[in-house]
């Protein structure tokens, strides 16, 4: 049976940008299962499946509904044990609970500095006016404001990921030798700004950089079916 994704998308259904999405795509292919998705925009959410989540992704596998990435692949490797593992056991799984926060705390703000003004640019009218509306409220300064501020603020951004590249000095993935849930944590925040903005957040040479392309070439290159921001 498939199981659909609710994929949130702008303008362009083909450019799904979520990294919240993106670990539940990543999470799928890793465990081999067959997925569709419905094309999702911001105003629409509400509406999946009778308003079972205020936020994307939701998944549909069967007759069960399951919301947020993390729980989604908490489900993925309890309903599908006999597939490859998303964690390893649990302290995988705590270990992607901590990678999660840092995540979140670390890379996501500042790729809201960087890419609001193209993920606003990404929407259609209506979405439009809604996240700039939602996002100025939650921010408090106009998209324009807050993008001016990604050049000063680039430099910090790339010292703060040193402990991850220091420890991809040690190890191909977050993983270990292969990919857990954790890299998809990590992939998806990225993946996130490359969809969204052509702004150069890592230099090639840097060893986030080349993890990151190892990540797309994943799961026979998923990641690189939607083309980075020209």
């Amino acid at each position: 049976m498939t199981i659909l994704l609710y994929d949130l998308v702008g303008r362009d259904e083909g450019r799904p940008f979520s990294p919240h999405c993106w670990k539940a795509t990543m999470a799928l292919a890793h465990k081999g299962l067959d997925a569709s998705t419905a094309p999702t925009r911001f105003l629409e959410v509400p509406a999946i499946e009778g308003g079972v989540s205020k936020t994307v992704p939701v998944i549909r596998d069967g007759d069960k509904v399951v919301a947020d990435s993390f729980t989604i692949a908490l489900y993925l490797d309890e309903a599908y044990p006999d597939r490859p593992t998303l964690f390893g056991g649990e302290g995988g799984k705590a270990m992607a609970r901590f990678i999660e926060r840092w995540s979140q705390l670390t890379i996501h703000p500042y790729v809201t500095t960087a890419a609001v003004v193209d993920l606003h640019a990404m929407q259609d009218e209506e979405n439009a006016s809604y996240f700039r509306q939602s996002r100025e409220q939650r921010l408090g300064k106009r998209l324009e404001d807050i993008v001016a501020a990604r050049d000063a603020g680039l430099a910090t951004f790339r010292a703060a990921l040193e402990p991850l590249r220091s420890m991809l000095s040690y190890q191909p993935f977050i993983g270990g030798a292969s990919p857990l849930f954790a890299d998809y944590i990590v992939f998806g925040a990225l993946q996130w700004a490359r969809i969204a903005s052509p702004y150069k957040l890592l230099e090639d040479s840097d060893a986030v950089a080349q993890w990151f392309t190892r990540c797309l070439d994943l799961h026979g290159g998923l990641g690189r079916k939607v083309s980075a921001a020209a």
